[in-house]
C-alpha cells in the first residue's frame, strides 16, 4: 500500500483500478509540477517537423483552403492537444505577403507525406496519433468553415526588404511563432494542421509543433 494512493475508477484510463504512486522527493516532500512537464514525464508529448540542418521546406504559394504543410491526427478514442508552435522564415522575397496559420478540424487530413510523430521524452513510446509534412501545401485538409474550423494562431505580414536583409517582418514572424499559446483540446477524430505561404515566391522555413497525447477516456472519462 503506497503512502499516497489516487483512486481511480476503469473510466479514467488504468485497468483494475491501478492506483499509480504520487510522486515524492526523497525527504518525503510531495512534488508538483505543471499540466505540460507531467504529461512529458509521462511520455505524452511528441513533435511534428519541418525542415531539416540547412534545407528548410517550400511554403505554398499562395494560401489556399485545405491545403497544408503539416498535420497531426488523431482518431476516435485518441485526444491531442497542441502546446507549442515554432517557426523561423528564410528566404522573404521583396513585397511578399507571407501568411501563417495553425487551424484544427473534427476531421483527419486525407493525403500527403506521412511523418512519425518524434516523443518528446527521449525513450518515450510511439504516438498512437499520426502525422504528415510535406512541402507547398501538398498535405490535404478538409475545408475551412466558420462553423466547424477553429484557428488557433495566425500571423500574416507584408514583406518589403530585400531576401538577404533581416527585418523587423521576419524577426517577428519567429517571436510570434515562438509564443504561440493555444487553448485547445482535439477530441478525435481531429486533426491539428499549420499553413504557411506567401504571394510572390515559395519562401522556405523551419517549423515544429508539439502536442500532447492522451486516451480521451481520459479526458472524458465515461
Amino acid at each position: 500500500m503506497p503512502l499516497f494512493e489516487v483512486r481511480r475508477g476503469l473510466g479514467a484510463g488504468f485497468g483494475s483500478n491501478g492506483t499509480p504512486a504520487a510522486r515524492l522527493t526523497t525527504m518525503g516532500e510531495l512534488v508538483t509540477v505543471d499540466f505540460i512537464t507531467a504529461a512529458l514525464l509521462d511520455g505524452r508529448g511528441y513533435q511534428v517537423r519541418a525542415g531539416t540542418i540547412v534545407t528548410g521546406l517550400a511554403a505554398d504559394t499562395p494560401l489556399a483552403d485545405t491545403a497544408a504543410e503539416m498535420c497531426a491526427d488523431a482518431v476516435a478514442g485518441t485526444t491531442i492537444i497542441p502546446v507549442h508552435f515554432g517557426i523561423a522564415v528564410t528566404g522573404v522575397a521583396t513585397a511578399t505577403t507571407l501568411q501563417i496559420a495553425v487551424k484544427a478540424v473534427g476531421t483527419v487530413s486525407s493525403a500527403g507525406t506521412a511523418f512519425t510523430p518524434l516523443p518528446l521524452k527521449q525513450d518515450g513510446a510511439a504516438a498512437v496519433s499520426t502525422a504528415r509534412v510535406q512541402a507547398t501545401g501538398a498535405v490535404t485538409v478538409t475545408a475551412e468553415l466558420a462553423t466547424t474550423t477553429r484557428r488557433l494562431f495566425e500571423f500574416t505580414d507584408v514583406t518589403t526588404q530585400t531576401p538577404t536583409t533581416i527585418g523587423n517582418a521576419q524577426a517577428l514572424v519567429t517571436v510570434a511563432g515562438s509564443a504561440a499559446d493555444f487553448r485547445y483540446i482535439g477530441v478525435g477524430p481531429v486533426c491539428v494542421y499549420v499553413q504557411v505561404a506567401s504571394t510572390t515566391a515559395q519562401t522556405l522555413y523551419y517549423a515544429t509543433l508539439d502536442y500532447l497525447e492522451f486516451p480521451t477516456l481520459l479526458v472524458n472519462p465515461s
